[in-house]
């Protein structure tokens, strides 16, 4: 099931794909819909739903986030050995955690904002896990039973605010526009294996970033169960688990940055691509 947000910025309704691609609203199902967004119960009686005989999008609409903002927006840093290689990192004996600005969380076509003053604004494409159940102190055993699904994440950075001004990563990491998500939220039962899932990123039609999540340092199940034991995760928030090598930053024999008036497309297989356009902040 491919389940996804329509409309303008903070009024979006939810929406289903259908097996054509095209988007039906569940306005009017929702109502006989019981349960906590993104519960298994919740999940459950969508899932129940035939989307054929359900209305059609009829008027096409922005597509916003694939899920509402979260609680909880964590990202994981240096997790593929070939981006921390690519960076000069070391790998992590253990997954280095941040935290997104919530100011930063927005659609899979949205505009990316490169802020006033930044000079090295860059691409990250990232597999996002979006938890379905509360989850604090859960065992790696255990740790997919808490996941509703899955969505692709662009974790948009400005490189000279997070390695130039001291302090942690975050400055460089929660300007607005910097976390689309989306096209749409796949529930885990159609991804039978979130480590063998390609992912990629262009540049104006250049392929920058070719990866597949088998080479993660750190896997879903171990992500999940390491985050909880510090911050409880609710139904809807996100992980981003890492990016591949491919990021500007990592470019020889020079780094390449975004600039205004570029386009900026990333996808993970079976989760739909974004495509976004850099503007002047």
């Amino acid at each position: 099931m491919k389940l996804l947000r329509y409309g303008d910025p903070n009024q979006e309704k939810w929406g289903i794909l259908d097996a054509e691609g095209h988007v039906r609203t569940l306005d009017d199902a929702l109502a006989g819909v019981t349960g906590d967004v993104f519960s298994p119960e919740w999940l459950a009686q969508l899932a129940a739903l035939d989307p054929a005989k359900l209305p059609s999008l009829k008027t096409p609409r922005r597509i916003g986030p694939a899920i509402p903002r979260p609680l909880n927006f964590v990202c994981i840093g240096l997790n593929y050995a070939d981006h921390a290689a690519e960076t000069g990192g070391k790998i992590p004996k253990e997954p280095i955690l941040f935290l997104k600005s919530l100011s930063a969380f927005s659609g899979p076509y949205d505009d990316i904002i490169i802020p006033p003053g930044a000079r090295k604004t860059d691409w990250e494409v990232e597999l996002g896990v979006v938890i379905g159940t509360k989850a604090a102190h859960v065992a790696e055993a255990d740790a997919l039973d808490y996941v509703a699904g899955y969505c692709t994440v662009n974790d948009v950075s400005e490189r000279a605010y997070q390695t130039e001004r001291g302090g942690t990563w975050d400055k460089g990491k929660g300007c607005d526009s910097f976390g689309p998500v989306g096209p749409y939220l796949v529930t885990k039962d159609e991804v039978p294996d979130p480590q063998n899932l390609n992912l990629w990123a262009e540049v104006d039609g250049v392929r920058m970033q070719d990866g597949n999540t088998r080479t993660m340092i750190f896997g879903v199940k171990s992500l999940v169960s390491y985050v909880s034991q510090f911050i409880t995760l609710h139904p809807g928030d996100i992980i981003a688990t890492g990016t591949p090598a491919g990021v500007g930053a990592g470019k020889k024999p020079e780094p390449i940055f975004l600039r205004p008036g570029q386009q900026v497309k990333i996808g993970i297989q079976g989760m739909g691509e974004q495509i976004a356009k850099t503007i002047s902040g």
